[in-house]
């Protein structure tokens, strides 16, 4: 089945440099990000490729817990999380771009489902709009809270 993906761009008001920071600190993840309740390295320090992590988030009410590592690390341009569950090959990709006296933040998110049964497409079909609604008010939010922590270390 092919990826389903979400793009979000956000502009912030911070440098580089800056953004880059706030979104490689792994150990600050939980004070950045308001919909991240506990974040548990596992392997791994700073930010390269191969360190991974127990993130919880809180969505529809419930938590949930999924383990995720770095794929891969283009600093201070481009990074690529990754994270498997349930048979389900989630990607995120961040991008950070200058531009003008900011940086232009882009987040795509895509999921991809190995080999899904008849009740699974059936059940992405009924359901997948409200899971697709959620993810983009997740990440969306995720970018603010980016930008906002960038924004505050730049004055």
């Amino acid at each position: 089945m092919a990826p389903k993906e979400i793009r979000l761009d956000r502009h912030v008001a911070a440098s580089p440099d800056q953004v880059w920071a706030v979104l490689t600190d792994l150990d600050s993840a939980e004070q950045t990000l308001s919909g991240v309740t506990r974040v548990e390295r596992v392997a791994g320090d700073g930010y390269e490729v191969g360190t991974r992590w127990r993130e919880t988030r809180k969505m529809f009410g419930k938590e949930a817990t999924e383990e995720m590592w770095v794929a891969e690390v283009d600093a201070p341009h481009r990074t690529v999380v990754k994270a498997h569950s349930s048979g389900t090959d989630y990607t995120t990709a961040f991008t950070v771009t200058g531009a003008g006296s900011g940086t232009d933040l882009t987040m795509v998110f895509s999921a991809e489902v190995g080999s899904p049964s008849f009740v699974t497409k059936l059940l992405m079909a009924v359901f997948g709009g409200i899971g697709t609604k959620a993810t983009r008010k997740a990440m969306a939010t995720d970018l603010d809270d980016i930008a906002a922590r960038a924004e505050a270390a730049g004055r």
